[in-house]
Order: C-alpha cells, then sequence, then structure tokens
C-alpha cells in the first residue's frame, strides 16, 4: 500500500499562507477496496518525538483539516496511516514549512532611488566561517526580482513575486538554499519593471502600483553546531544598473552586455523604501516554472526574405538561444501566433510588439529573458550572423505548476487535437492568473473566462492552489469595491459587478467543491460569495427597473461574442441583458444558499434559498408566458433556462430550444454565456447525438473549424481566422483564448463519462456516450479521491467493449452505454463488460441523418444521388435549411420532386456507411 500526501493541493510547500491546513491523501497498490480508518499526526521532526498535532478515526482523505497553531519558520513533518478493510496498514509521510507568517522582519526594503533610470542589481557579501546546517531565504521584490548567491540563481521560479493587486499584497518567498552557500559568498538580487512598475492593464498604466525598485530578504543560516546568522537588506547593501536597458510584460526585454563599457556604472548605497509593512505576506501563488521545452519544428525564409522559427505549437514563455557572436552583434527576435501570406505578423498583439533584442558582449552565452514572457508560435530573427540550426534554439514553455490530471485519447485525430489545444491553451494562460491571453497588451485575470473554463481547467490539472490565489486576489479586490467583484484582475480601478464575470464569486468556489470536496475550504471563500450576493441585492434595492428583482441597470457583457448580434463580428449577442443577468443572479444565490448548508450556516441556506426562489419567479414572471414559453427566443436563453432549471415546462422550452437551432441551421450562434453549457445541456436533456454533431463539426462556427485551420490552441472568435488564412479584421483577435475549450468539460463527463456524484469525486458515475465517429475513447482522471479511468470501444463485430477503474475508496455507479443492464454501483477494482449494445455503432447515418452531413462526405452523397440524381440535383441549388433535412422530410416536400421510394432506396445505401 502506498500512500501519497498533499498539503493544501500542493507537495511540500514553503512558506506558504497554509489557513485553513489541509491534509489530503491517495492510496494505491492495496489490496484491500476502502479506507476503514486513518491517522494524520504532524510533528516538528522527522523521528516524531515531537509530535504537536494527531487524529484518528474515518478522516476524509480529499482534504482533513488540521487545527494546529502553526509557527514562523518552521518545518513540520506529516504522517498519514491507513488501514484498509481487511486489516493492512500504510504509512506516507510527506513536509511543509512555513515562512514568516506574522513575524516581525529583521530585514527592511531597500532600493534605488524613484528617479533612477536603469534596472538595477542590489549586492551584498558575506562569510559563512562555520558549516552550514540549513540556510532559508525569505525574500521578495519589486516589480520582479531574481536573486543569486556566487553568481548562480537561487531558484528555478520565474517572474516572483508573481501577480496580484500589490495595492494590498505583495508576496514573500520561501527558498531553501542550503546547496548555494560558501565560505564567501556575493548576494546579488536583479530587478525587473514586471506588472507592478511597469506597462500593464487596458489603460496601459505606468508605474500604477509604484516607482521604485525595492528588494527585502532574509537569508537565515543555521549552522552544524546550532548558532545561527541572519543576513539582511539593510543600508549596507550597494546598487547599480545591470545589462537590462528596458523590460516590461508587453514591452519585452533589451539586454546590452557592452552597455557599460565605455561609461561609469559604479556602486552606490542604496536607499530605503517606504513599503507599509502590512502588504508584505507569505506567498499563495504556486510556484512558476520553466515547464516544458518546445523544439524549432522549422526555419523558413518568408516571401519577404524574413528567417522565421516555426515552433510547430503556440505557447507562452521564452526562447533561449546560444550566443557566440563578435562584441556588437545584436539579435532582435519578434514573437507571433500567425503567418500572413508566409510572412511575419503580429499586429494583433496591439502595442505589446517589442521582442527581444540582446547586443553581445563577445562572450560565448545561453541567452533567454528574465522579465517578460512573450506568447507565439513563430520567431523572426533579424541580426543573426552565420547560418542559423534549430538546434541552436529552444522555446521554453512557463507556466504554473499544476500537476496535469486528465487526460484523453480517441480515435478521432481532430477531437484529439482539440483536446491538445485546450490543454496548451491553459497551460499558456495560467501564468500565476488565468489570463484571456499571452500575447497582446491585456493578459489580465478577467473572471468571466476563469468561471466558464473552471470545471475543464480542473480535469485537466490539479487547480486548488491556482484558484485559491485567484479567489484570494479576487476577495482583496472585492474589499476594495464595497462588494463588487471586478471584471478582471488586478482591476486598477477599473468598474465591475457585471453578470458572468461577477458571478465567478459564486461558481469558481463551487467548481472547487465539486472537483475537490474540502468544505473547509470552501469556508475561506463564503465571505466572498455572500458580499457579492448582497452587494447585487442592494443594487437590485436601489435600482427599480422595469420589474423589482430585474437586472436591467448597469453594464452587462451579456452573451459576449454571440454570433446572433447585431452583426455576426458584433461584441454583443443578441439575447436580452437583462434576463441573463437576472438568470446568473438567481444562480448566485442558489449557490450560495448551497455553500451556507454545507458550512452549517442553516440561517443563511434558508435567506437565500428563499431569495432565489423570489427571483426564480420575477424571471418566470417576466420572461415567460403563463402557458411555459420563453420570451426570449435565443440559443444563449434557452440553455440558460435548461442548465439552471428556470422554467415552467421543460419540454415545451426544449422544443423551443430545438425549433431555435433549426432556425439557426444547427450553427452556434451563442457566446461566452451559452456555448461553454451547450453541448452539457443537450446531453443533459437525452440530445447527446446533437451535442456529438456540434462538438464535431468542422465548418464556422464549429470547435473543428479551428483544428482545421491549423491551429494549436483555442482561438478567442470561432473564425479568427478566416477559410482563407487571413486574420479577422475585427477587434479582439488572440489565437491562444481558452474560454471555448471549455466545452472539454463535456468530452470528460459525456464522453470519456467520468462524472462527480457529489463531491470531491470519492462518488462518481461512469456513464460514457458512444459516437460511431470516435471509434474508441480513452481517459482517465486523477481525482483527488484517487484515479478514474473509462475507456471505450467499438469492436469490429458491432459489440462494445468497456472498462473501468476505480480508486481505492472510491465508489462508481457504471451505466453501460446503449444497453439493456441495469445500473451497477461498485467500489475499488477493474471492471470489463463486453456486450451488443441496443444501437449498432459500427454505422454512420440513419433515417435521422440530416443531409448536411451527408454532403460533407464525399462517398455517402455519391452514393444518395447514384440512388436517386433528383436528390442531388435538388440538394445542390437548395438553401442551406433544406439542405439540413433529412431525407424523409426532403420527401415530404411537395417541389423537391423526391419521391418517399428514392428516399427510403437512398436511405438503405447510406446505411451502409461505417465509421
Amino acid at each position: 500500500m502506498k500512500i501519497s500526501i498533499k498539503i493544501n493541493g500542493m507537495k511540500e510547500p514553503k512558506g506558504y499562507q497554509f489557513e485553513p491546513l489541509l491534509v489530503s491523501w491517495i492510496v494505491t497498490d492495496a489490496s484491500g477496496k476502502s479506507q476503514k480508518k486513518a491517522e494524520v499526526r504532524v510533528a516538528k521532526d522527522e523521528a516524531f518525538e515531537e509530535v504537536v498535532w494527531e487524529k484518528t478515526g474515518q478522516l476524509v482523505a480529499t482534504g482533513t483539516k488540521v487545527d494546529l497553531a502553526l509557527q514562523p519558520r518552521t518545518q513540520y513533518f506529516v504522517k498519514v496511516a491507513v488501514e484498509d478493510e481487511l486489516g493492512n496498514v500504510g504509512v506516507g509521510l510527506t513536509h511543509f514549512e512555513t515562512g514568516k507568517m506574522d513575524e516581525a522582519w529583521e530585514a527592511q526594503w531597500i532600493g534605488t532611488p524613484a528617479d533612477y533610470p536603469h534596472h538595477p542589481i542590489l549586492a551584498t557579501a558575506f562569510a559563512a566561517d562555520k558549516p552550514v546546517a540549513k540556510a532559508m531565504l525569505y525574500m521578495s521584490g519589486v516589480g520582479l526580482y531574481e536573486a543569486y548567491l556566487n553568481g548562480e540563481k537561487l531558484t528555478d521560479e520565474v517572474l516572483t513575486p508573481f501577480l496580484n493587486d500589490y495595492r494590498s499584497l505583495i508576496q514573500a518567498q520561501t527558498y531553501d538554499v542550503t546547496a548555494h552557500v560558501q565560505a564567501t559568498n556575493d548576494f546579488a538580487i536583479l530587478l525587473g519593471n514586471g506588472w507592478y512598475k511597469g506597462r500593464y492593464g487596458l489603460e496601459s498604466h505606468t508605474e500604477y502600483f509604484g516607482n521604485q525598485f525595492a528588494a527585502i530578504a532574509e537569508l537565515h543560516l543555521t549552522f552544524e553546531d546550532g548558532s545561527m546568522q541572519v543576513v539582511k537588506t539593510d543600508k549596507e547593501w550597494q546598487y547599480r544598473a545591470s545589462n537590462i536597458l528596458a523590460s516590461g510584460i508587453y514591452d519585452g526585454e533589451k539586454i546590452d552586455e557592452l552597455c557599460w563599457s565605455d561609461k561609469p556604472n559604479p556602486w552606490q548605497p542604496v536607499v530605503a523604501v517606504a513599503i507599509d509593512p502590512s502588504k508584505l505576506q507569505d506567498r499563495i501563488s504556486p510556484p512558476l516554472l520553466i515547464q516544458e521545452e518546445v523544439a524549432v519544428a522549422q526555419i523558413l525564409t518568408s516571401p519577404a526574405g524574413e528567417t522565421i522559427l516555426d515552433m510547430g505549437q503556440n505557447f507562452a514563455g521564452w526562447l533561449r538561444f546560444e550566443s557566440d557572436f563578435a562584441a556588437g552583434t545584436e539579435i532582435r527576435l519578434e514573437f507571433g501566433e500567425i503567418l500572413q501570406n508566409g510572412n511575419f505578423y503580429n499586429e494583433n498583439y496591439g502595442t505589446a510588439t517589442g521582442g527581444f533584442t540582446y547586443r553581445s558582449g563577445g562572450q560565448k552565452k545561453t541567452v533567454m529573458p528574465h522579465f517578460t514572457y512573450f506568447g507565439f508560435r513563430y520567431v523572426r530573427v533579424s541580426g543573426w550572423e552565420g547560418e542559423i540550426k534549430p538546434e541552436q534554439f529552444s522555446g521554453l514553455a512557463i507556466y504554473s505548476d499544476l500537476e496535469q490530471t486528465g487526460s484523453i485519447e480517441t480515435g478521432h485525430a481532430k477531437l484529439n487535437r482539440l483536446y491538445q489545444n485546450t490543454v496548451w491553451s491553459q497551460k499558456s494562460n495560467f501564468i500565476d492568473m488565468p489570463t484571456d491571453c499571452p500575447q497582446r497588451a491585456e493578459r489580465l485575470g478577467w473572471t468571466g473566462d476563469a468561471q466558464v473554463y473552471a470545471p475543464t481547467a480542473s480535469y485537466h490539472m490539479d487547480t486548488r492552489a491556482f484558484y485559491r490565489k485567484y479567489l484570494l486576489d479576487m476577495r482583496q479586490e472585492q474589499l476594495l469595491m464595497d462588494g463588487s467583484i471586478p471584471n478582471y484582475m488586478p482591476s486598477m480601478g477599473s468598474n465591475g459587478g457585471a453578470a458572468i464575470w461577477g458571478d465567478a464569486a459564486t461558481i469558481l468556489p463551487m467548481t472547487l467543491v465539486q472537483m475537490y470536496g474540502a468544505s473547509e475550504e470552501l469556508a475561506l471563500h463564503y465571505p466572498l460569495m455572500k458580499d457579492w450576493v448582497d452587494w447585487n441585492i442592494r443594487q437590485v434595492t436601489q435600482h427599480k427597473g422595469s420589474a423589482a428583482g430585474v437586472l436591467d441597470f448597469g453594464f452587462q457583457f451579456g452573451d459576449w461574442l454571440g454570433l446572433d448580434g447585431a452583426t455576426p463580428s458584433s461584441f454583443k449577442g443578441g439575447t436580452d441583458d437583462a434576463y441573463i443577468a437576472t438568470v446568473y443572479y438567481c444562480h448566485s444565490l442558489e449557490l450560495l444558499a448551497e455553500a451556507a448548508a454545507l458550512l452549517g450556516k442553516e440561517a443563511d441556506a434558508r435567506l437565500y434559498r428563499e431569495l432565489a426562489d423570489r427571483v426564480r419567479g420575477v424571471v418566470l414572471h417576466e420572461y415567460f408566458t403563463p402557458a411555459g414559453r420563453l420570451s426570449v427566443d435565443t440559443q444563449a436563453a434557452y440553455i440558460v433556462a435548461l442548465k439552471f432549471g428556470i422554467f415552467r415546462d421543460k419540454e415545451m422550452i426544449l422544443k423551443q430550444f430545438l425549433k431555435r437551432l433549426e432556425k439557426d441551421l444547427y450553427q452556434i450562434k451563442c457566446g461566452f454565456a451559452g456555448a461553454p453549457l451547450l453541448c452539457q445541456v443537450l446531453a443533459e436533456n437525452g440530445l447527446v447525438d446533437l451535442a456529438y454533431e456540434f462538438l464535431l463539426t468542422e465548418d464556422y462556427p464549429g470547435w473543428l473549424y479551428a483544428v482545421n485551420q491549423g491551429a494549436t490552441t483555442i482561438w478567442e472568435r470561432w473564425n479568427s481566422v478566416l477559410e482563407d488564412g487571413s486574420m479577422n479584421p475585427a477587434g479582439m483577435n488572440s489565437l491562444n483564448h481558452y474560454s471555448y475549450g471549455s466545452v472539454m468539460e463535456f468530452v470528460y463527463q459525456s464522453v470519456v463519462g467520468i462524472m462527480p456524484d457529489g463531491y470531491g469525486f470519492s462518488k462518481v458515475k461512469l456513464a460514457p456516450q458512444l459516437h460511431a465517429q470516435l471509434k474508441f475513447v480513452k481517459g482517465r482522471y486523477a481525482s483527488t479521491a484517487g484515479t478514474y479511468v473509462s475507456e471505450w470501444e467499438i469492436l469490429a463485430d458491432g459489440q462494445v467493449h468497456c472498462h473501468f477503474e476505480v480508486p481505492f475508496n472510491g465508489t462508481a455507479m457504471i451505466v453501460l452505454p446503449n444497453s439493456d443492464k441495469q445500473e451497477q454501483v461498485v467500489g475499488a477494482g477493474v471492471y470489463d463488460y463486453t456486450y451488443r449494445p441496443n444501437r449498432d455503432f459500427r454505422y454512420l447515418y440513419d433515417e435521422d441523418t440530416r443531409m448536411s452531413k451527408v454532403m460533407r462526405d464525399e462517398a455517402a452523397f455519391a452514393a444518395v444521388c447514384e440512388a436517386a440524381h433528383r436528390i442531388g440535383e435538388f440538394l445542390a441549388r437548395a438553401d442551406k435549411a433544406q439542405q439540413n433535412m433529412t431525407l424523409k422530410q426532403l420527401s415530404g416536400l411537395f417541389y423537391t420532386g423526391i419521391t418517399p421510394e428514392m428516399a427510403a432506396d437512398a436511405l438503405e445505401r447510406l446505411k451502409a456507411f461505417r465509421a
């Protein structure tokens, strides 16, 4: 029996805010199936002689709270022992370490004068004249910092101290640097502009959070004889300019190895920098690291004569190269996502086209940036001397350190590419904060994007620590906004309060509870949820609009980027803003009531449940007829009504929805409000074939359109690139924007068939849905309760094979697709089934197939035309509405010339086509 342990969703964390402190564990290689009891012990020593907390019983493996008053700068060891129902016992060990916590800092903030124009290095020297047992560094710096000891960078982390609203919080990091300390030491801190001091935000603020480079550090040395020494930032430190001429998140970076070769650059005494001590707190951000190397796929020479590196993959990070050039050689790198007519292009970056410039000092050197990052697939290289070779470059993908927990493989190559695109867009935009895009002059933590994508993100990766940080950021912003929620973070004084975006305050915490359990974590975010809902209640009370309770005031995004607006390129879709806002208001009330009940806040639960019922009544009164018809006739309107259960007559709403889809020629018309939920809602209402049809649509607008256009990430718009390969001229055109990748939640839950049954995946429903075009699916999800596996395959003889795996202490309800066999509830184990389904999934077409689908299959359409040439003749001149009819429907139209006999003959030929 093996036991792996995480602390607050992380492995061996150091220096974090540990309130609440949660221990979770996963058991593998066990003889038994379930946990009989568990014991958690916390000690200050590895031998567990100084135990400071322990608890035994039927503890919750997905998150047991440790009620312990932690001490600063202290290492704690955690032991988890689990006994299964057979009496076998396994033991797991881990550790974590606290940072400074509330301990006063001995060090002071030091830096350069506010008007100092250069990127500085702060430095000191110290001796360690005795053998060092342990060296712990506690530090921070603004804008961004890198710390060096004896010329070696002290951590693999990049862009520290990360991104948040620095008006409220500056994070301090904790590092074990024992291996770097020598007898004599040079300690240096390199500083850059970053988000704090550089150009950032929709308004391109400069120095919004501060105008002075500064750092604070304490290096605590513990010697083998037990004595201690603290090396700290103080007035004895010195500074001088570095070789970084300029840097910025948007503006790239310029490094000049010769910049001080012909002029003095003396060391000068540092100055004290006034920063509110209360802002400096232990870290909340998971590590931000170089996670992967991306090799150059090919080197191109464009029609314009440019040298362009094609990385083969759009991603966010750096390009590293080897410099062995003569002194004064200047290399210029510019970054883009796409080529236009074979030439370099990055006009969709707006003003963020700074790139990276390096001027050689004549030494052989490995070169990469320090204080910026880029979103790119293509790199235009200028100034390179001699032959340029792929192996001279490496792409460095940077993203937050999150364990990948989900995987999907199918028999459909384009769906596999779509899956990979969603993973890469998540990697590219999970750079400490869930940003909208990694390339243009924006890169903000938009709350709407974050909440619609959170379930997919949490299937792909373990997001506990990442979203915890984001929600704590959100809470800090909320406290500055009287309960409202910003549309993006850091808000930098911008407005908020929009539905869907602001509702991230309720949706995201409950998504985390569903994915990971741990109501103790929910308690941390309950004030955020409650204050957002209460803010909405106050707004509704203050603004008496067309009807009491309708949110028909203030700015709303509505169904953002929906295609049914005034024009297909309009920012807003056609769904009534107030309807969407009021439906989401009702949903937030329901989520808050659910959270209150989970936390034992019964009075709150009753209050907000009653308010939700009242708002539901308002929606029904204002937007539904007495007979039950919804008066807002758009895809998004029906989708949110069905998803959140707001209707008088569900069957009537479904009929209206299907009629709307028919009128829309079965094309996606909805935007942010509807598209993320479209396939889910169809599947939840018995329309999984239609959900598959939308998922696998290869034309615009559809998820596979971008795949066919060569996309390696998710686009901001359905047609960010037009069919001729040119960029859509409409504004806002990122090619790395994860939001529409939220469809992967449907793929995990309905295609793979791993769906939570309750909170935290201790119980699941394994219920995949088959489709002929996929042939097979292999999926797994490493939940906090263990790894679930769901696989299915359509065999050559028409039978179906299903394979399921349920982890230790897990419970699953297995629902075999298209089977008359009853549901089966099972515990841990491996389960295989081979059976003949009540439908033959080897074949692609049946009587319900619309001809538009057949027309995309050259061989199938030829067979139809061979059966009755009149069908082909009619469809060739028919409009899209007629092409979306079935053969039976076409034969019922007197003017088509298609008889029922022709249709029947053609259908028989169609039914013979296999996947």
